[in-house]
């Protein structure tokens, strides 16, 4: 069972993520499991955004999903 609770839980982060930053694509999200770093990285080109921005809002999302 918790197997498929953190299957889920991944399922509406990259959901929120998606919403968030519509500009990224499947296969970018998809690499956001791997790479933390590179994915963040994606962000700030595609975006402007500050590491520090990027990163805050990443942490907010998964504060949301895991509540």
């Amino acid at each position: 069972m918790e197997r498929n609770q953190a299957k889920g839980k991944f399922n509406r982060l990259t959901a929120s993520i998606k919403q968030e930053w519509g500009k990224l694509t499947d296969d970018e999200v998809r690499q956001a499991e791997g790479n933390y770093d590179e994915f963040v990285a994606r962000i700030q080109e595609k975006y402007g955004e500050s590491r520090e921005a990027v990163a805050e809002k990443l942490n907010k999302l998964k504060e949301r999903v895991n509540s």
